[in-house]
This record gives structure tokens, C-alpha cells and sequence, in this order.
């Protein structure tokens, strides 16, 4: 986007009117530049290191022994589990590896008590806990307490959708209510969430409430809410859970070294000699758009859970694009930089308008220099018939910034597409394995930072930088240092993105000898 800030653009002539009378530091630029660098650095670093965790100790979970309660699996095209009494962990997904040229599947809460749990309260009889010993028959797990009531559950698979099915069947003599519960525990993960906010996630009142892992150390959290969802969601993965019954509590909170979030609904009155049946619906899956809005037929708002951003109305076409083009080139090295030319090739005619304003500018260079040395000493006139002979040559200051300022939003939210993008993950291209992450061999942001310097020079050629006290040499100083510091900011950014500034540096270079034969 720096390409636009050169010796001919309005910008740097109305730069140079304003400060015609000023004297200028030889290290004014450096400086300047300097700082931009140092505030940038630190921005990066404290969006994408991980956030120190240390916090006072609180309640630990409580350990169970679950030795004596057997273990199942639930095996589906998509995931296999374990089941263990009301517990349900060690959920792999069978389409995604745990890394770049890896056997292994990603497995999500697996570890020492990472579950989750799905449970009732009862009233007037007992109910089920983690360390009952179900009944199994065919994958009907069955459960009967002193009292005569029988606890039937039943869980299927769909997709990434898990649904637990209750039936309560009171034989006793008595009234009796359950209250379902669903909580899940597990630990944090900021280190493979670097530039994405990830931590507990709920669904309140038709809102998305989001609380990250650095917000839970130091406070809890609680909703109450008709009917809704909460659980955690990371970088590329969600788990949440659903109860399908109002009136629901909804809590998020660290528990020791683990986070806990927790839904308990409404209790459910059984009559003696009636039953009742709770569905409690459970996602645990990649955080992919197609794939939640199949969920949301029984998760609702679980679609909804995706940051985009704040040019999430780019960000959205841009990833459905970039998926596109994969589908037909099958790498997503190849889509990105199909994907480049095309949104170059979308905004030539605004690139191409700038560069004639470029050249507008330059033609009216003398006649600028005459009016500030006639008007040095008269700031007011001299903007009057500044704005003249904009006016005569039809132009304006800032009519070759047009294409960066459109550029901003563009890079922003590709950045923010390129994080979430779970098909990203692991995608290879030439030397790098996975787009996702940042260059390992530093390869591409030394290419991008060649085509800018590259580009650059091509644009400013024409400014004698010997002339120290001239606005446009001082100008040109300073842009002299924008390669290095983008370099060096890109170097940790992920290698999908830093590919889109290369091509797009090329592709400029291209267009800039295009348009000026084309002007000749």
C-alpha cells in the first residue's frame, strides 16, 4: 500500500505545502519511522504472545475415581469417544491431523479430567453420578435406583453433533423432579490460539458472550437465560453444549488449574408411573462456517460463534473465494495468489486512476514550486491557489491514497480469514507446511520486503535524494526504511498472508509498467 505515498502523489505535495516553512532534521524521518517500528512491534507482540496466566490459587476439581466404571467408545464416520459413565472425553476427529506430515488425529479433551459431563439433580429419590456403574445393552445405557426409578440413556452421532437422550422413568410411589446439567471442564490452550481470541463461549439470549482465558484467571462469569449453549471455543475447534429445556443457568469459571463452564436447566417434574425424556446436544468440532450452520439445526446460534472481525462483511466472501478456488486448484498457495490477481484485477480501474493522478501531479510540480516560493510568506493565499490549480487540473491531495485506503480493510480482514480458516491449517506450498503459521526459513517476508523496496524505487527514481532540504527528498528517506520494518513485522505473521503482499507487490510492479506505457 506504500506505493501510493511517493514524490508525485497529492498527498506528499500537500505534505511539503504545509510544512514549506519548517526546517527539517536530518533524522526527523528516522525518527519518526523508528517510532511507528517500536509501536508496531509491541502491538504484535501483545496481540499474538501468550498471556501470562498466574493467578492465586482457587477451588481445585474435585478428583474422582472412576476405576470401577467401565469405558465404551462411540465410533462415527466423523469422531470416535469415549464414554465412562456420564463423561465423555478423548473425542478424535478423524479429518484433521494433529500436525503437518503427522499420523495422528487431533484429539480434543483428552488428558487428566478433561470431560464432559452430563448429569441431573434430583428431588425426592436419587439420581445417577459420575461413578455409577451403568447398565449396557447394545449402546442403551440403563441405571435403576432403591426407589424403582429407572435412568435410560441412549447417545447418537451426527456429524460433529453428539446428542445424549435421558429418559426418566419413575416407578415409585412418589413425585419426583430431575434438573439436567452439563458441564464441561478442560484446560486452556493459549499457545496454539496465537492471534485469535479463544476461551469460554456462550449463548445468551440470542447473544454471544465471549470470555477470554485471561478474563476467567481473574473473575467468574454468570447468565441466566430461556434456552442457549456455553462451552469453549479455540482457534479451530469449539465444544459447546446444549440443554433442550428452559430456564437455564449458565456459569464460567477456573477451577484450580482448569476452566469449567456449566449450563443447568429448569427442573423437569415426574409424576409416579410417568417419564420424562431431557436431549442434551453437544458440538465438538472445527470451527468451519459450513459446518456449524448443519449444526445450528439443533445448536441454535452456534453459526454465529465465529469471529470475523470488523471487516467481517470482507472477510466472510473472501474465505468462501479463497475455498472456491482451492476446489479447483487443490493447494491453497496456488488459491491465494489466483485470489491476489483477481482482487488487484478488481480495483485496476481505482490503481489505474491513481497513477494518473500521479502523473497530473508531477506535470504540475513547477507550477507548485512557483506558488510556494511567490506565497512562502502568505500561508493563506498560498492555499487558495493551491486549491486553483487543483481545481484547474481537476484533481486533489488525496485522490492517489485511494487504492492504499481500500487495501487497509482488504489485508485486515484476509489476515483474519487466514487465522480462522481451518482448511489453512497444515495447507502446504512450496517449503512451508502449513499457511497458517509463519514462515520457518523467513523466505517470504525477505521476497515481500524486495518487491516493496523494489517498488519503491521504481516510484521515487525520479527525486534527487542530494537535496536534504527538499519535502520530496526527506520523503523519500524516509520511505526508504518502510521495506525493513515491514519486513520485519511480516516475519511473524502466517505465510498465507505474507504470500498475498508478495503477489501483490509483483503484480503492482506490473500494473505501474502497464499504465505508464499505456499513458505514454
Amino acid at each position: 500500500m506504500v506505493q501510493y505515498m511517493n514524490n508525485n502523489s497529492g498527498f506528499n505535495q500537500w505534505n511539503a505545502n504545509r510544512n514549506a516553512n519548517a526546517k527539517k532534521s536530518k533524522f526527523s524521518g528516522f525518527l519518526w519511522w523508528f517510532f511507528v517500528f517500536i509501536t508496531a512491534w509491541w502491538l504484535l507482540g501483545f496481540i499474538v504472545e501468550p498471556k501470562n496466566t498466574n493467578q492465586p490459587a482457587v477451588e481445585e476439581v474435585a478428583v474422582v475415581d472412576l476405576s470401577a466404571v467401565p469405558q465404551h467408545s462411540i465410533d462415527s464416520e466423523k469422531l470416535h469417544a469415549t464414554v465412562q459413565g456420564l463423561r465423555i472425553s478423548n473425542v478424535k476427529l478423524d479429518d484433521f491431523a494433529a500436525g503437518a506430515d503427522n499420523e495422528e488425529h487431533v484429539t480434543l479433551l483428552s488428558g487428566d479430567d478433561n470431560f464432559i459431563e452430563i448429569g441431573m439433580l434430583a428431588s425426592g429419590t436419587s439420581a445417577p453420578v459420575a461413578t455409577t456403574v451403568w447398565g449396557d445393552k447394545d449402546g442403551a445405557y440403563t441405571w435403576r435406583n432403591n426407589d424403582g426409578v429407572t435412568y435410560s440413556r441412549a447417545i447418537t452421532v451426527d456429524g460433529y453433533v453428539l446428542t445424549v437422550t435421558d429418559t426418566i422413568k419413575n416407578n415409585s410411589k412418589t413425585n419426583i423432579s430431575v434438573s439436567p446439567y452439563v458441564r464441561i471442564i478442560r484446560e486452556n490452550d493459549t499457545k496454539s490460539s496465537s492471534g485469535v481470541t479463544s476461551g469460554a463461549i456462550a449463548y445468551v439470549n440470542s447473544d454471544i458472550e465471549q470470555a477470554p482465558w485471561h478474563k476467567m484467571d481473574k473473575k467468574s462469569y454468570a447468565y441466566s437465560t430461556t434456552t442457549g449453549f456455553a462451552g469453549f471455543a479455540d482457534q479451530y475447534w469449539e465444544t459447546v453444549a446444549s440443554i433442550d429445556k428452559p430456564d437455564q443457568t449458565i456459569r464460567i469459571k477456573k477451577t484450580g488449574d482448569k476452566y469449567s463452564s456449566d449450563i443447568a436447566a429448569g427442573a423437569v417434574p415426574v409424576a409416579s408411573g410417568d417419564s420424562a425424556t431431557i436431549a442434551t446436544n453437544i458440538f465438538i468440532g472445527p470451527r468451519e462456517q459450513s459446518v456449524l450452520d448443519t449444526a445450528e439445526g439443533k445448536i441454535a446460534g452456534i453459526a454465529e460463534t465465529i469471529d470475523y472481525g470488523w471487516f467481517w462483511f470482507l472477510a466472510r466472501p473472501m474465505l468462501w473465494m479463497l475455498n472456491m478456488i482451492h476446489h479447483l486448484v487443490m493447494n491453497y498457495g496456488v488459491a491465494i495468489i489466483i485470489m491476489t490477481i483477481l482482487l488487484r484485477l478488481m480495483m485496476w480501474p481505482l490503481t489505474r486512476k491513481s497513477y494518473v493522478n500521479m502523473a497530473i501531479m508531477q506535470k504540475m510540480q513547477p507550477e507548485m514550486q512557483r506558488i510556494q516560493k511567490l506565497y512562502a510568506n502568505d500561508k493563506m493565499r498560498l492555499q487558495m491557489e493551491m486549491m486553483k490549480l487543483y481545481q484547474t487540473h481537476k484533481t486533489s491531495p488525496m485522490a492517489g491514497c485511494l487504492p492504499m485506503l481500500i487495501q487497509i480493510p482488504i489485508f485486515f480482514a484476509l489476515y483474519k480469514a487466514l487465522l480462522i480458516s481451518v482448511p489453512m491449517r497444515n495447507a502446504h506450498f512450496l517449503w512451508i507446511s502449513d499457511l497458517s503459521a509463519m514462515d520457518p526459513y523467513f523466505i517470504l517476508p525477505i521476497m515481500m520486503g524486495a518487491t516493496m523496496w523494489l517498488q519503491q524505487r521504481l516510484q521515487t527514481s525520479n527525486i534527487n535524494s542530494s537535496k536534504s532540504n527538499d519535502a520530496a527528498a526527506q520523503t523519500k528517506k524516509m520511505m526508504s526504511w518502510l521495506p525493513i520494518l515491514f519486513t520485519i513485522m511480516f516475519a511473524w505473521m502466517p505465510a498465507g498472508l505474507v504470500l498475498y503482499w508478495t503477489v501483490s507487490n509483483l503484480f503492482g510492479i506490473l500494473q505501474m509498467q502497464i499504465i505508464k506505457n499505456q499513458n505514454k
